[in-house]
């Protein structure tokens, strides 16, 4: 897997047994492992195979956006992303100190792929395809839950530089889904499902790789909820992408998860913002005129932000943060 980097963010010791898990088998297979910490991360932290970054040791990034982004905050793991892509990754995977992987998680990652295709389809739930269950993923739009789910075509060779992996025993399902349906579950193994031009599923940052034409992309919002940090990226994410012609990729579960604590009425209150804006949000988006092509990411990604912080979805404070991260892309010879 060269040229491979994965990136989590965590505030756990070294001695987390899923960070170590991961310390051991990146390096077994050749992927560099960068962790990024926050202010409630432990003051002393070594673990073989972890080029893990300290608060003060962010500090010194020569990044803008290290000097701009809050603390206690999940967007700093975007600090992570630029230091893999100074390193020279070209493929970035990306997951937290709670989803363990699976033995496929480790196989290289291929932009092309066999996929079932879907297009203007609209509110998909994929998680239905890969379970015959009343299952939707967080950010799912609620009032798109009743929707048939289409019917899938044959696979055809795709390709698709964003791919979303499911994650068994706990997956990424919102408030209302834990506090109203059962769990554990285990999803079927199926074909790739890949959405297109107006198809739209959320998905997050929990198991997710990223090809390097993509790597704007990543950027993570902070002046949104936490629980909306990755939903609301994907959703700019799939829209830009349209623009590209690519799809964004939904493949079997790679890891599986053990949840960490979490107060589940706090995840519903802090959810409470995507159950009411996450419809709006995507026809905004849709309703934008962007411009075709990989050299027009910046711009595009520029432009959902401003459309977003002008409907008040996301605070104003965000712009600054945008633009730091476009600048740091440039500096580093990405989009520039």
């Amino acid at each position: 897997m060269k040229n491979t980097a994965l990136v989590i963010t965590s505030i756990a010791a070294d001695s987390h047994p899923v960070l170590k898990q991961y310390a051991l088998e990146t390096q077994e297979n050749n992927v560099a492992f960068v962790m990024i910490g926050d202010t409630k991360s432990p003051a002393q932290f070594a673990l073989e195979g972890c080029d893990f970054y300290s608060v003060s040791r962010q500090k010194d990034l020569s990044f803008t956006l290290a000097r701009e982004l809050p603390f206690k905050h999940y967007a700093r793991k975007n600090l992570g992303y630029l230091i893999a892509i100074q390193n020279g990754a070209e493929v970035i995977i990306e997951t937290d100190d709670d989803n363990i992987p699976l033995a496929d998680f480790w196989q290289p990652r291929t932009r092309t792929q066999q996929a079932r295709v879907l297009k203007d389809t609209s509110w998909t739930n994929v998680y239905q395809y890969f379970l015959d269950a009343n299952i939707w993923p967080r950010g799912f739009a609620l009032e798109a839950l009743r929707e048939p789910l289409p019917p899938l075509p044959n696979s055809s060779t795709i390709e698709c530089p964003v791919q979303q992996g499911l994650a068994d025993d706990n997956p990424d399902v919102d408030a209302i889904y834990r506090l109203t349906q059962p769990l554990p579950i285990q999803f079927n193994k199926f074909d790739n499902v890949a959405l297109g031009n107006n198809a739209i599923c959320p998905f997050n940052s929990q198991n997710t790789t990223w090809f390097k034409e993509t790597f704007a992309l990543l950027y993570l919002p902070s002046y949104c909820s936490f629980r909306m940090t990755d939903i609301w990226r994907s959703f700019i994410a799939q829209r830009i992408l349209w623009s590209c012609g690519w799809t964004v990729l939904f493949h079997n579960s790679t890891v599986r998860q053990e949840r960490n604590d979490h107060s589940l009425m706090g995840d519903f209150k802090d959810e409470i913002s995507g159950y009411t804006n996450n419809l709006e949000i995507m026809q905004t988006l849709i309703q934008l005129d962007l411009a075709p092509g990989v050299q027009a990411i910046p711009g595009n990604l520029r432009k959902c932000y401003q459309v977003l912080v002008q409907k008040a979805f996301i605070g104003p404070e965000e712009l600054p943060l945008v633009e730091a991260w476009l600048q740091d892309l440039e500096a580093l010879g990405h989009y520039g």
